[in-house]
């Protein structure tokens, strides 16, 4: 029954139900790192917390139900679960990405697993064009991020996987930005999605966590392999916080888009502004796309005040006062970053710039405030 839910019962009721023992209706934090046997082998389904923990399960349960999946796995950040994805591949095989990938997720790509021998490359992927050109007989997964961090490119999931599976390639989608309230790659015909928990999920900047969920019991067989030999797992307590997040999800991204586009039409009206990224406008290029893969336009935009430069960005982000100057995304509280010497700053400067990553570029993760407040704090950070 619970699972023929909607999407924003699911958030509360996916994959849960009462704890057995008392009737407990959130799941209890098993803070304990083995479980007592009554013979060898003997136990209840947990024998050590690297392999399974209840409250782990929980979390996994749910995940697995927003996005309607089969199978969740949790692991301690974005790209631990990312990094599991990799593993499944080996030496010679080859990797298509956008190339306005998460600075974090590129550096992974490029400075860990390039090392074992897997070659990546990065195309424009608003385009089916480009991503057909890279592929060849070593190609075994695209890798896509959509909407992309920081530019706000939307990629066609449900083109790209048919694009797949007629080759034989693996599709994984990295769904942090939308969140699974926007967007539901595996629906779109995507064989793995992902996300940084640490984000919507759990929406209140105090976890890290990751996420993978699949429908394919071979896949799922081989990333819980993954999971317990490698032992990138989270503790109870992160599980517990970021399954209570996922409860609120569906109330707090409504607030988020509905912040994101009167702040996104604001900032388009401002005479001191040159561009703004945001999916929600007709004009951007994949703006079809995304109402036909999404269900509103999410909660980040990016934008650049006419005759920037990298110290007119930096003068801006530092004069916010309501907004906070730092890292990540999806929290309750809004959220200012400058991707070239921030989330970004691992990519060089003239990838970064051919992607449009440049130095006077901001990124902004609206919260749930009241939007006349931070308007206003964008009103005199701007001038």
């Amino acid at each position: 029954m619970k699972e023929k839910l909607h999407f924003n019962s699911k958030t509360i009721h996916g994959g849960q139900s009462p704890e057995k023992a008392y009737g407990a209706v959130m799941p209890p934090i098993y803070q304990t790192s083995t479980y007592a046997q009554s013979t060898p082998g003997g136990h209840k389904g947990f024998e050590y917390s690297r392999t399974h923990n209840p409250t782990r399960q929980a979390l996994e349960r749910s995940l697995a139900s927003i996005e309607a999946g089969t199978f969740g796995f949790a692991f301690g950040s974005g790209l631990a679960a990312m990094d599991a994805v990799l593993k499944l591949l080996k030496p010679g095989d080859e990797v298509i990405s956008t190339d306005d990938l998460y600075g974090g997720s590129y550096r992974l790509f490029t400075k860990i697993f390039e090392d074992f021998g897997i070659r990546f490359h990065f195309v424009n992927m608003s385009s089916m064009v480009h991503i057909d050109a890279a592929i060849n007989e070593n190609t075994r997964l695209i890798w896509v991020e959509t909407p992309t961090n920081p530019m706000m490119n939307v990629i066609d999931i449900k083109a790209v996987a048919t694009l797949c599976k007629s080759k034989n390639i693996l599709l994984a989608v990295d769904n942090t930005f939308a969140s699974p309230y926007l967007q539901q790659p595996l629906v779109l015909g995507a064989d793995i999605v992902m996300h940084s928990a640490t984000k919507y999920l759990a929406g209140h900047s105090d976890v890290i966590l990751g996420s993978l969920v699949t429908n394919d019991k071979n896949l799922a067989e081989k990333l819980g392999f993954i999971q317990n030999a490698s032992g990138a797992v989270p503790g109870p307590m992160d599980s517990f916080l970021t399954l209570r997040g996922i409860k609120t999800l569906h109330v707090r991204m409504q607030r988020h888009c509905e912040n994101a586009a009167q702040i996104a039409l604001y900032l388009k009206q401002h005479p001191k502004i040159e561009k703004v990224y945001w999916p929600g406008f007709e004009e951007h290029p994949n703006h079809q796309i995304a109402k036909s893969q999404m269900t509103d336009f999410g909660g980040m935009l990016s934008f650049v005040t006419k005759g920037a430069n990298y110290d007119s960005a930096i003068r801006i982000v530092e004069n916010l006062k309501l907004f906070t100057l730092a890292e990540s995304l999806g929290g309750v509280e809004s959220l200012a970053g400058h991707p070239a010497s921030m989330t970004h700053a691992s990519i060089p400067k003239e990838i970064r710039e051919q992607s449009g990553v440049v130095d006077a570029l901001i990124r902004l993760s609206i919260g749930i405030e009241d939007v006349r407040d931070l308007i206003s704090d964008l009103d005199q950070a701007i001038g």
